[in-house]
């Protein structure tokens, strides 16, 4: 008898009713997971309130998660009522991303689920988001979920990388599709692979040109392409793809990614991540550009993480 799938719903700490809530319930149900929601709760204004009496303060900070976790009771009932497995959780902490990591240690999940925090361009030079560090540590499924047009997602995208891809992690594309594959059949959605090559970030030595400057002449270029064709070609066939759900397009892969998502109405965008020392790679883009550029949610997959 295979193992009930676990998600992990990480809720705001303002109380509030993100698209992800309605994401977390239809995938939880599409895929007959137990849900866990969780907020890991930390005001500044209430944790600076600067009281003389320590215990007053204390009383406020334990009120506040009590007052949250009977709001996500209140949010869970629904869920229940549509035959999810829910629970929830509150607690007050100063640092989330540690606590979630150890969350994530303890009660082992097959996906967490979190509305995308949208910061500024300023803040995101000054200072690393929570997002983007759960992306460098996390090797759970991430789903960031961020202007949604349908609960349940009806148009998914596996986004690949056929040539580039470390040694350690071969066959990293073939679970990104059938990540995405298998997702697309539980929500009875459709499902696309998208291949973003971009040549200026391709050197001639990958493709065993010795000369820089017969790289990109007509006859090379035309090379080229037939090899990042084939590679892609055979990504897809021995993954079932058909050739109508198989898209090669030139470009800049950001700008690709989320030229197509805008046009075509994706709803999920499965993408892998490499990061054998932290985040120094993802396929097909970067992390900044992933979730603060892509006009819908992003799925992100692990090297790292086993298959399931």
């Amino acid at each position: 008898m295979s193992r009930q799938k676990r998600f992990m719903l990480v809720a705001s700490p303002l109380m509030q009713h993100s698209a992800a809530f309605d994401r977390a319930a239809a995938l939880a149900k599409a895929e007959g997971a137990a849900l866990h929601i969780v907020a890991f709760d930390y005001l500044e204004g209430l944790a600076t309130a600067g009281l003389v009496n320590e215990q007053a303060l204390e009383h406020l900070r334990l009120g506040y998660v009590e007052r949250h976790r009977q709001w996500l009771e209140e949010q869970a009932r629904p869920l229940r009522k549509i035959g999810v497995e829910v629970t929830t959780e509150a607690v007050w902490v100063e640092r989330p991303l540690e606590e979630i990591l150890i969350h994530l240690k303890e009660q082992p999940m097959d996906m967490m689920i979190k509305a995308l925090e949208h910061e500024s361009l300023l803040t995101r030079i000054m200072f690393t988001p929570l997002d983007v560090h759960l992306m460098r540590q996390c090797t759970v499924p991430l789903h960031f979920v961020s202007n949604t047009r349908h609960a349940l997602p009806r148009k998914i995208v596996a986004a690949v990388d056929p040539l580039h891809h470390h040694k350690q992690n071969q066959g990293f594309n073939d679970r990104i599709i059938s990540k995405a594959v298998k997702l697309a059949m539980r929500c009875n959605a459709e499902v696309e692979v998208l291949y973003a090559y971009d040549l200026s970030s391709i050197t001639s030595a990958e493709f065993g040109f010795s000369k820089g400057s017969s790289f990109f002449s007509s006859s090379m270029a035309k090379a080229m392409y037939d090899i990042q064709e084939e590679a892609f070609n055979a990504l897809a066939e021995r993954n079932g793809i058909q050739a109508a759900q198989c898209h090669m397009v030139m470009g800049n892969p950001a700008k690709v990614l989320t030229s197509y998502a805008d046009a075509h109405d994706v709803d999920v965008i499965v993408m892998g991540k490499v990061s054998p020392h932290g985040l120094d790679k993802l396929i097909g883009s970067t992390a900044e550009h992933l979730l603060y550029k892509m006009p819908c949610s992003v799925l992100v997959v692990s090297a790292e993480q086993l298959e399931d």
